[in-house]
């Protein structure tokens, strides 16, 4: 048995530096193999979370453009007539894809742009409109909203826009097409059937937005006016006077007081020379 011993304790002394050699000769994940793989999960997640964000192909800018445009060359017509748009009008202003989030937009100053979903400030309104794409993106109304952006060639956009000196020549398919759908919204928003109002504003909006849609153009689009709004300026001025008249009718009446009593002096300092004169 001792001699079995001594025979073994030989060969485990030099199979004890062939199996260290081996572990140390062995391949392991490098540490740049392991920040490789990390990366790659990282990336894996942030493509599935990009994933999640829903594609929407809706220009913001020109949906705002849209929205400007109803509310100052139709709007106030729709309203003088008491008129409620049906709902399957492309122009109700609940209808409109971004109108949630255009609503939680708080403009505070010429360079601050409050998000009023999570209440961060952005320098510019395009990077809060990004921080809308990405961080508050559910909140859009995209099943039942509308891209009013796809309206802007029947509303004429470009011309609220800085695109309405670029505009180039006429082209009668595009200009074709854009009085088709102008004239459709006239027909849905404002059916002739639906009474004497809705034949006024039919009508109206031809005149107001379809009938310049011709090549080459004839006449301006808008020709029906557009919402009277008060500049800043005239709010200042009337502001001034109805301070400045108060003032006005104190002097008035102190200069009056004061002819008053000047004629009175008068009467009594004559009587009293008479009677002074030598005889």
């Amino acid at each position: 048995m001792d001699s079995n011993r001594s025979q073994l304790s030989p060969m485990l002394r030099l199979l004890i530096p062939c199996l260290l050699l081996l572990l140390l000769l062995s391949p392991s994940p490098s540490l740049q193999q392991i920040q490789d793989s990390q990366g790659s999960t990282g990336s894996s997640n942030q493509n599935k979370a990009k994933a999640k964000i829903p594609e929407i192909h809706c220009s913001r800018e020109r949906s705002r453009a849209a929205v400007k445009v109803i509310d100052e060359y139709l709007m106030p017509f729709v309203e003088k007539e008491n008129y409620q748009l049906p709902n399957k009008c492309k122009l109700h202003p609940d209808g409109n894809l971004y109108k949630d989030q255009e609503d939680h937009k708080i403009h505070y100053d010429i360079h601050e742009w409050r998000c009023g979903y999570c209440r961060k400030v952005f320098y510019e309104e395009k990077y809060l409109d990004k921080h809308f794409d990405n961080r508050h993106f559910d909140l859009v109304n995209a099943s039942h909203g509308n891209c009013l952006a796809d309206l802007c060639g029947a509303l004429h956009c470009d011309l609220v826009m800085n695109s309405a000196s670029k505009k180039g020549k006429c082209n009668p398919a595009a200009t074709a097409k854009n009085r088709h759908s102008c004239e459709n919204l006239a027909d849905s928003c404002f059916p002739v059937q639906g009474g004497p109002s809705a034949n006024r504003l039919h009508e109206l909006f031809l005149r107001q937005f379809c009938d310049s849609h011709t090549c080459p153009a004839r006449l301006k689009p808008f020709s029906r006016g557009q919402r009277k709004r008060r500049s800043i300026s005239y709010i200042v001025i009337c502001v001034m006077v109805l301070m400045l008249l108060p003032l006005f009718y104190v002097f008035v009446y102190l200069y009056q007081s004061g002819i008053r009593r000047g004629t009175q002096d008068l009467r009594r300092i004559s009587p009293d020379a008479r009677k002074k004169k030598p005889s």
